[in-house]
């Protein structure tokens, strides 16, 4: 049986990731429309911590779930660790006398509460003294119109929680306002769009990521690659002659790492290191999000009767933020990189057949499951295949070494 389960980041002022919310469908063709918030939560809640393992779906970070009236009244969300879980209340659960009285008895047992696409109305003001988290949709509620309603929130001991912030104007607007926690793609995007420079060892950097995805690179030139930069030799050495491989003997050559890893695994090698060193002062989950989408697009093209190839799908998907991870223009970085003109035209203009599976992957993340299924069944694509191999990149990224801190 197939698991859905999306996730979207949840960041705070700093950047840093605070966690992710949870976002649930049962499936990508919309075969059960009419399934209930009680059973989406109770099934979503099934999915990531029994089926996938909550460690593997949001890292060890807080796991952002919505709880309906039901559920609530039922204390299920005291069946999780309060670590782990953010118990979201839905913006339509009314404040009655049940209500109140479970979710007083779950913030006394330690959870987190919040209030989803919050409105202020006077007889929220039970359900207000028991959260912790208020949670604003801009688009509903624009940033302009939010000062009155947060003056008269101010004597309480609350965060707020812009949610579909979308551009870095909106991050800072917010921020300003006094906004903790952040959900959107504004960090997707890059903050300086000219007069941003890129320098030499950077531009190499990009050069080495590109070369080791190139379809007609031969070992030797990796080879060559890796022997010239001391830091990544020693990666290398250190990352082969770990637990996870657990060798017998001591691997001390390059050349016998690259052959053990093998294409494919030297490709993610050289790009997981690359990638983690060009901007260390961007989140560690924009990179951890580029692996993810490399695997998961890579793991598209392998499915049968595609017609795409599935290592310029990894690249692809690597280079996707790469233009929020630098700081600058994709159309910039492109030119100077021996990539496909494919991939080119899919990164800077969302064009071609590369250009819908980089909008399914966004959509996906999202979990516009409706969109999802539309957009693969343009390229076509098997939608039922997607969630294996999402789980199958997100643990990819973790045997990597892109982790959660």
């Amino acid at each position: 049986m197939d698991v859905y389960v999306a996730r979207q980041p949840v960041f705070e002022t700093g950047k840093d990731r605070y966690g992710y919310e949870l976002l649930f469908r049962d499936g990508l063709d919309n075969a059960f429309p009419e399934i209930d918030g009680d059973e989406a939560t109770s099934r979503l809640l099934s999915n990531s911590f029994f089926s996938m393992g909550i460690e593997q779906v949001a890292g060890k970070g807080a796991a952002f779930v919505n709880f309906t009236r039901d559920l609530l009244v039922k204390r299920v969300p005291m069946m999780f660790s309060p670590e782990r879980v953010v118990v979201e209340i839905l913006e339509d659960v009314e404040p009655d006398e049940e209500v109140v009285r479970a979710c007083r008895e779950i913030a006394e047992e330690g959870y987190t509460l919040a209030l989803d696409d919050f409105c202020y109305r006077p007889e929220m003001a039970p359900l207000i003294e028991v959260s912790r988290i208020i949670k604003f949709d801009l688009r509903a509620t624009p940033l302009e119109t939010l000062p009155p309603v947060l003056e008269r929130l101010s004597s309480k001991d609350l965060l707020w929680l812009a949610e579909k912030v979308e551009t870095h104007e909106e991050f800072q607007a917010a921020r300003d306002l006094g906004f903790r926690y952040f959900q959107g793609y504004f960090f997707s995007r890059p903050e300086v769009l000219v007069g941003k420079d890129i320098d030499s060892p950077q531009m190499q950097l990009l050069q080495i990521m590109a070369e080791a995805n190139r379809e007609d690179v031969a070992f030797g030139k990796l080879e060559k690659i890796i022997e010239q930069d001391v830091a990544i030799s020693y990666k290398l050495l250190r990352y082969i002659n770990s637990a996870y491989f657990r060798r017998l003997s001591d691997i001390a050559s390059i050349r016998q790492a690259i052959v053990l890893l093998g294409e494919k695994g030297i490709r993610r090698f050289l790009s997981l290191v690359a990638m983690s060193s060009l901007n260390t002062e961007k989140p560690d989950e924009l990179i951890r999000e580029s692996m993810v989408r490399a695997r998961f697009c890579e793991g598209i093209g392998g499915q049968g009767g595609s017609g795409m190839n599935p290592a310029e799908l990894f690249t692809l998907g690597l280079f996707s933020l790469i233009d929020a991870i630098m700081d600058a223009p994709m159309v910039s970085l492109m030119e100077p990189l021996p990539l496909s003109d494919a991939i080119k035209e899919a990164l800077v203009h969302r064009n071609g057949e590369y250009g819908h599976i980089l909008r399914l992957i966004e959509r996906y993340e999202h979990g516009d499951w409706a969109e999802v299924d539309a957009i693969a069944g343009e390229v076509g694509l098997d939608s039922a295949l997607l969630p294996g191999s999402y789980v199958e990149a997100l643990s990819m990224a973790d045997q990597l070494g892109v982790k959660d801190e």
